[in-house]
């Protein structure tokens, strides 16, 4: 068996040595690296904080128009889109149907007028008779009684004249009110059912923005009113669908009266001029509203992770030693929590980059003020 020569293997030996001191000497280097973190110390403080409920936008008046008669549609008298007023027509239906009512009915006036003349001189005649005793009193009571059905037949010619006559102003259809039309979904010549949708007329000078809210925020936006009965006029700013801001502001004007019982939340409405008619009926946006918070401990949301539906932080000793903390909030904000309990002021959480902490980690904290905490919010596109 062959055999490696001695100065052979004290090499290797030493070779092995200085790999292995190597190693432990990275591994401790590795260990003494510390995390620089952005580090915060909690404090109360006055906040003016917005937040964004989801809402739809409603004409202040939006009315179906529907034929109130049939007929054919003869004209069509607007376009989708166009601006009316009040009592302007819109459309007319062939009303040559209700042109021939109003003749038959003036035609029965006449001829129930004609047979109420004639009974009243037949009235005259058996009257004349019975105070001579040539005729029974009873037949005078038939004579008054035959005036009396004359009389009743003009009252009903009269009535299905108005009836016809009302047949023929129906079949012009007139704006309710000032507004735009919408879509029209008839053409001319249609044939119109009574009851038929014709199109829809909108006020939209000012729009409603109905959105709902919690019922801790409910309680909490109330209490605040100094008479409960007053109709609130908080002003409210509207978010668009592209994330633009509305150029007017708008007023909470009301609240419904139940709460849902499935999602626990109630409905405010909130009215918006609309002077260039950007608004429509049927839009999307956000309402933005703004609440005072007096002395609250605020948290960001940045510095929050959960587990199993509780909420912590990073909290950093006097050791800049890091330690999960878990706290309750009294209500949560797109960028921060108000803490209820679980935190105090003074202590100091981890701002920025928890997913790199663990549990007992020495870091190197990096202190921002908590004055610039809600400048930290407003930079978070």
């Amino acid at each position: 068996m062959k055999s490696f020569p001695r100065i052979n293997v004290l090499l290797m030996s030493a070779l092995l040595a200085g790999c292995s001191v190597r190693s432990e000497t990275g591994d401790s280097a590795k260990q003494d690296e510390k995390l620089s973190l952005p580090v915060i110390q909690l404090t109360n403080q006055d906040a003016t904080l917005d937040r964004d409920y989801p809402s739809s936008l409603e004409a202040v008046q939006n009315v179906e128009v529907r034929a109130r008669v049939a007929g054919y549609l003869d004209k069509i008298l607007v376009d989708e889109g166009q601006r009316v007023r009040k009592g302007q027509l819109l459309f007319q239906l062939n009303d040559a149907e209700y042109q021939v009512e109003i003749a038959r009915a003036q035609a029965s006036i006449q001829s129930a007028i004609a047979q109420a003349k004639s009974a009243e001189v037949e009235m005259e005649r058996v009257s004349l008779l019975v105070n001579k005793n040539i005729i029974s009193p009873s037949e005078l009571k038939l004579a008054k009684a035959k005036r009396e059905a004359v009389e009743a037949s003009i009252n009903e010619a009269k009535a299905a004249l108005a009836k016809a006559r009302l047949h023929v102003s129906l079949a012009g259809v007139r704006a309710p009110f000032d507004g735009v039309i919408n879509r029209l979904p008839f053409k001319q010549g249609s044939l119109i059912d009574e009851g038929a949708l014709l199109t829809t007329v909108s006020d939209i000078r000012e729009m409603y923005a109905y959105f709902n809210v919690s019922e801790n925020e409910y309680l909490a936006f109330v209490k605040k009113r100094k008479n409960p009965d007053q109709t609130t006029v908080k002003e409210v700013e509207l978010v668009l669908s592209d994330d633009s801001h509305y150029a007017h502001k708008g007023k909470i004007e009301t609240t419904e009266t139940v709460f849902d019982g499935n999602s626990g939340t109630i409905a405010f409405r909130a009215r918006f001029p609309n002077p260039n008619q950007l608004l429509r009926h049927g839009a999307s946006g956000k309402v933005r509203l703004t609440t005072d918070v007096d002395d609250a401990l605020l948290v960001p949301q940045k510095a929050v992770f959960e587990v199993q539906d509780k909420n912590f932080v990073y909290v950093v000793d006097a050791s800049n030693r890091v330690k999960t903390r878990s706290f309750i909030p009294r209500s949560r904000f797109d960028q921060f929590y108000i803490v209820k309990s679980g935190l105090r002021p003074g202590e100091r959480i981890v701002y920025e980059g928890i997913q790199n902490v663990k549990e007992g980690m020495i870091i190197v904290p990096k202190p921002l003020t908590a004055s610039n905490l809600r400048t930290l919010y407003a930079a978070v596109p």
